[in-house]
């Protein structure tokens, strides 16, 4: 049995042959890796831009997410990457994190610190489980490396669903960033090439939604909340994150969200209506 054209060049048969045991588990494995994104936030030095396509793309991944880099595009970064330029050319510059998240409805954020964030804190070989279990489920998955000197800062801790944390020694627990990258990867790399995670139903009927998609409902949420007079002077940071955090760990789903913007909605015309009778 032969099929032509689209097999191979135009015009020319190939034989059919079932894929092999080993070749359906290197389809899945790339599957999967094309799920996940490696996301760099206000990176600093272009050097660490390149080192960390090399070290992503030397496991076996590709996609790379830059926020706000401060030199990029740059030869630095080029010359670091050691051939891995096909990341660098592909990798997407964003100016805020939520665009580099896009469509992410799992994020994981690496950080050497324990920060103000109440976050679960889980090692790199977990996130991987995390991270293929996610994918296997259909959905995109974000892992969030931070700036090389201060990392990643509350507000983008805040918009992750767990916190990564390297197990180093506490006396000197400062990993270069392209370092961590490869930790990362490689934990990814090796649980890949072990049983390629089945596609796990999702726990709910529906997928979670995305990260964009639960930035407007916080956005729609801090309104209402002000609307209602709801904080009464006191600063709404903490009862932000601390909401952030809840709706993190319910992860709801687009349908959801929906029921929960309706409910913003009407407490913010209930409030409307009140202080234009206190007006009145």
């Amino acid at each position: 049995m032969t099929t032509g054209g689209g097999a191979g060049r135009p015009g020319i048969d190939y034989p059919w042959q079932p894929l092999s045991a080993g070749a359906l588990r290197m389809t899945a494995a790339f599957d999967l890796a094309t799920r996940l994104r490696f996301v760099l936030v206000r990176t600093s030095h272009p050097g660490n831009i390149g080192s960390a396509a090399r070290a992503i793309r030397t496991m076996g991944f590709a996609r790379m997410e830059l926020v706000a880099p401060a030199r990029f595009p740059d030869r630095e970064a080029h010359a670091l990457a050691a051939g891995a330029d096909d990341v660098l050319e592909h990798a997407g510059i964003h100016a805020e994190l939520i665009d580099g998240l896009a469509a992410s409805s799992l994020v994981l954020g690496l950080s050497a610190r324990r920060r103000g964030v109440n976050l679960p804190e889980i090692t790199p070989r977990e996130a991987a489980a995390q991270a293929l279990a996610a994918a296997a489920r259909g959905e995109q998955v974000a892992l969030v490396f931070g700036n090389e000197r201060s990392g990643l800062e509350n507000g983008e801790l805040a918009r992750c669903h767990a916190m990564v944390r390297i197990p180093s020694v506490d006396d000197f627990s400062s990993l270069n960033l392209a370092q961590a990258v490869q930790v990362m990867a490689y934990e990814l790399r090796v649980a890949l090439l072990g049983d390629v995670p089945a596609a796990a139903p999702p726990v709910d009927d529906e997928p979670p939604a995305d990260a964009a998609q639960m930035e407007q409902f916080y956005r729609h949420l801090a309104q209402m909340l002000d609307d209602i007079e709801f904080h009464k002077g006191r600063a709404p940071t903490t009862i932000m994150l601390r909401l952030r955090k809840l709706y993190q760990r319910a992860q709801p789903s687009e349908r959801e969200l929906r029921v929960l913007h309706g409910m913003l909605a009407d407490a913010q015309r209930m409030a409307a209506l009140a202080q234009s009778r206190q007006r009145d």
